[in-house]
């Protein structure tokens, strides 16, 4: 039986290699302390032996960069957002669906954003990947996340993001009960602020604050 399973193991091509890598890490993150597990737990998982898993995979950090790509498709696969619907619906839209994508995989989000918080330099790996995420996440609402303006969205918005995930951790509800609101919220707070940072919107405030004193 074991040698069956080295045959089927030198068979797979790199991208089924890449796919039960994937799927094996956050197996592992479920049961395991993420920072204790090492490349070869993951490959034995995974079935496959440690030279399939050096063509395609460079370390953990990578790993887990290519198991955020995967929730990432997931969400663009989905369908379009409404573009007459406004700014802040279309995003909540987007992160739904994100949470969604998530949420089959929370236990192994947590152990390993458990590890990353305890690796500081692990964690700053995942920095650009992020970005990337919600880049994608802009895009997906219709956005613009290109030039200075787009800069500032996406910083926003990892910030309304990460908190709202800092909330999903935590949150054990059927319907997500908590975690939305926490959405909600912080896109409310996102659209508030770019009103007032709108020249005629700053002036009208200003000009009320000046008849009030």
């Amino acid at each position: 039986m074991a040698r069956k399973e080295q045959v089927k193991s030198r068979r797979k091509k790199p991208s089924g290699v890449t796919e039960s890598i994937i799927d094996a890490a956050p197996s592992l993150a479920r049961t395991q302390d993420w920072r204790a597990v090492s490349l070869s737990d993951i490959a034995d998982e995974a079935g496959v032996s440690l030279g399939q898993a050096d063509i395609v995979i460079l370390s953990k950090a990578v790993i887990v960069s290519r198991f955020m790509k995967r929730i990432d498709q997931h969400v663009l696969d989905g369908a379009a957002v409404d573009a007459t619907e406004s700014v802040r619906d279309r995003l909540f839209e987007v992160l739904t669906r994100r949470f969604d994508a998530l949420a089959q995989h929370k236990c192994a989000v947590a152990a390993i954003l458990g590890g990353l918080c305890a690796e500081p330099a692990a964690a700053l790996a995942q920095t650009s990947r992020v970005l990337c995420s919600v880049e994608w996440i802009l895009e997906a609402a219709r956005v613009p996340s290109n030039g200075l303006l787009g800069l500032v969205r996406i910083k926003g918005l990892v910030l309304i993001y990460a908190n709202a995930l800092r909330v999903w951790l935590a949150d054990y509800t059927v319907d997500m009960a908590k975690t939305m609101p926490a959405v909600d919220q912080g896109l409310r707070r996102a659209e508030d602020l770019a009103q007032l940072c709108r020249p005629h919107r700053r002036q009208a405030v200003e000009s009320r604050l000046s008849v009030a004193a």
